[in-house]
């Protein structure tokens, strides 16, 4: 997913190295997300769901970029990542719209 740049300085400096050597480990396979466990679509092939082209991401599991410990970080397909990451996304845009609402 791309990265807010308000975030990215909180990225290690070598995250492009460890999202290619997790996507490397898993042979460019999607790892299967909580809602879709069964998934294993193939980067840059059609995803058998959705018909688009994979592109896979590298997802921390509790939204915190700098802990990039294995076991917070999931390789996963479009459909995956955002279906994981809508609830925090739905959050945060309402704390982002909270915050730019003029004072009454």
């Amino acid at each position: 997913m791309p990265v807010r740049p308000e975030s990215r300085a909180r990225y290690p400096a070598n995250w492009k190295e460890i999202a290619l050597k997790l996507k490397d480990d898993v042979n460019w396979t999607c790892e299967g997300s909580p809602a879709y466990p069964d998934c294993r679509a193939e980067h840059g092939e059609d995803h058998p769901v959705t018909k688009s082209k994979v592109v896979l991401t590298v997802a921390h599991l509790n939204h915190t970029p700098e802990d990039c410990a294995r076991e917070n970080l999931k390789v996963w397909c479009q459909r995956c990542h955002n279906t994981y990451d809508a609830p925090e996304r739905a959050k945060n845009r309402a704390l982002r719209m909270a915050q730019a609402e003029p004072a009454q």
